[in-house]
């Protein structure tokens, strides 16, 4: 199937469609299609290249194209969406809220790196654990072939390194057959800057906003229709063309959208009557700095409607209590009175002040505002990927600390989020890495020795540290899975011993009713004996001391544990799992 190939470029006078390799190309003329400054050329069939050239400048890669296959510079590619042939057909979706999310970088979570290595072995392994949905990390191209993502210039296709856009529907096909659910990272916000053509096309950004990453996206200037359609267009073809069942909406907070209707509010309104129309649930999950339940208060109420949201707030009191940490972002957490605001009210930040970002931050969150809502984490890509060298909290707990520190995120109120590895504690880093050409590169390893310059993180590290250089591919092989899915040492079989122990009590927390009887709270008896309360109570000894706890029904346990039946007795370094 063939369809007229089509272009948005409202103030072009000419627009030509480059047909073929780029050595031998034929040059045809496209005409306006309508008023709203889009253009249409000939039907191609699928495989064939394509480009077009804007008022004799150019050739440019389609703003809109599926595949890449010549790099982010080169032509696109027709691909045929509707050519794959589903045998999905008895997949009725699952939300994202309250399922259990595995978040994976696809180029380092198998020796092949591509979506084909993720195979029916690592799927039903997964499924096995208690995983319900894979989150990928960003497959949009990108310039190089590895990298983390969030530098795509090219939003529909599917990053070639990773097998092209066919791989990505067999991908899904496949997890879905294993019962697995497949959420997408996709990065509307900005643009990489090499490789990214859009402003050749139209105004697609506007200098009226600022973002970290300079002008920002053009979603309440003029002919913002063309960007907000480009953004709506491209969240709903994932769902329909390619099936996956939730996207993932990064740093949503750099968005700014001045207009009557926010631009994350109208996608959740077309997402919702989608999901109307295909009989299963789609969900979006925002990434946001605002602290702001408006996030995921409906459209109907006057907010953004979005499924859920990363509560950031829930890792730092988690990471900051388990390590110590108290640089950066970590300044106000680390408590135990910290860690029982979050887990109680979700965010820290909830109106009052926030020492690292100088102000009062944040609004509260209504009790009756559904926990699941939040997605929590006790590490993902950012919070390892982002440290000097790109250490996972398994590298530096205690055992128990991270039998503590899984049990706290999978029996907590809230939707708990794995990063690959985790379940079995992984202590491979997963570092920064990109593979971009000159002079950027350069730019890139400087910018990043020297963000971490002069920030403690030598002191944190008890020596120097030698932060990666991005650009170094060792630095990128050395983030891949050390062992895949399989143990290596006595302590990985025990985290994944226990992951399995917690996954067996986990449907306690998932009963309806059970945070009502049992509401979230987090004590201390003493200084690191930790319970958080609720239908299941996590006990966790991480002083040097015995910890003593009423006794209960013991549902399991890491390290040396005594049931004395009046009492439980939980030796250093040991976690106790008790029905409420």
């Amino acid at each position: 199937m063939s369809a007229p190939v089509r272009v948005w470029a409202p103030a072009a006078s000419r627009v030509e469609v480059l047909v073929g390799p780029a050595d031998s190309a034929v040059t045809q003329v496209m005409h306006p299609a309508g008023e709203s400054g889009w253009w249409e050329g000939p039907a191609l069939p699928d495989g064939t290249d394509y480009a077009f050239a804007i008022d004799g400048a150019g050739p440019f890669p389609d703003p809109r194209s599926a595949w890449q296959p010549h790099g982010v510079h080169g032509p696109s590619r027709i691909f045929d969406p509707s050519a794959f042939a589903w045998t999905d057909s008895d997949w009725t979706g699952r939300d994202a809220r309250g399922a259990v999310h595995y978040e994976v970088h696809v180029g380092t979570f198998t020796p092949r790196g591509t979506l084909d290595g993720i195979d029916d072995h690592q799927l039903s392994d997964l499924a096995a654990r208690g995983i319900e949905m894979i989150e990928l990390m960003p497959l949009a191209a990108f310039p190089g072939t590895r990298g983390w993502g969030y530098d795509g210039v090219a939003l529909y296709s599917v990053h070639d390194a990773y097998g092209g856009p066919a791989a990505l529907q067999r991908f899904v096909d496949r997890a879905h057959r294993h019962g697995l659910a497949v959420c997408l990272d996709v990065v509307y916000n900005h643009l990489g800057p090499d490789g990214n053509y859009l402003a050749q096309f139209g105004p697609y950004f506007t200098d009226a906003h600022e973002t970290p990453w300079g002008w920002a996206v053009n979603l309440d200037q003029a002919h913002a229709q063309g960007m907000r359609r480009f953004i709506i267009d491209n969240a709903l073809r994932w769902f329909t063309d390619f099936h996956v069942d939730a996207l993932r909406l990064d740093a949503v907070h750099a968005l700014v959208d001045d207009s009557p209707r926010h631009i994350l509010a109208e996608l959740a309104d077309e997402t919702a009557a989608l999901s109307a129309r295909l009989a299963r649930p789609l969900s979006l999950t925002a990434e946001s700095d605002l602290n702001d339940i408006r996030m995921v208060t409906p459209t109907s109420a006057g907010g953004l409607g979005m499924t859920a949201q990363w509560a950031d707030d829930v890792h730092h009191a988690l990471h900051a209590y388990l390590t110590g940490e108290r640089h950066g972002y970590y300044v106000d957490f680390g408590s135990v009175e910290a860690l029982d605001k979050v887990y109680r009210d979700v965010f820290l930040h909830d109106g009052g002040f926030s020492t690292f970002r100088g102000t009062d931050w944040g609004r509260p969150v209504p009790h009756d505002v559904d926990r699941r809502r939040f997605v929590v984490f006790a590490s993902n890509h950012d919070q390892v990927g982002n440290r000097a060298i790109g250490d996972r909290p398994a590298s530096r707990l205690s055992p128990g600390g991270q039998a503590a520190s899984l049990a706290l995120v999978l029996l907590s109120p809230f939707t708990p989020m794995l990063f690959m590895g985790e379940e079995y504690g992984e202590t491979r880093p997963f570092m920064f890495f990109t593979d971009h050409d000159e002079p950027l590169g350069t730019a890139v390893s400087e910018g990043r020795m020297g963000e971490f310059a002069g920030h403690g993180w030598d002191e944190l590290y008890g020596g120097h540290v030698e932060v990666p250089d991005p650009q170094d591919r060792q630095t990128f092989l050395r983030s891949k899975l050390g062992s895949g899915l399989a143990s290596t040492t006595t302590t990985n079989a025990r985290i994944e011993r226990w992951v399995a122990m917690v996954m067996e009590v986990r449907p306690r927390t998932l009963a309806e009713g059970a945070w009502s009887r049992h509401p979230a709270a987090v004590t201390e008896q003493a200084p690191r004996q930790l319970t958080m309360h609720g239908p299941v109570y996590v006990h966790a000894n991480l002083s040097d001391e015995p910890m003593r706890v009423l006794g209960g029904t013991l549902l399991g346990a890491f390290g040396t544990v005594t049931d004395e039946g009046r009492e439980i007795v939980l030796e250093p370094d040991a976690v106790a799992l008790v029905a409420a």
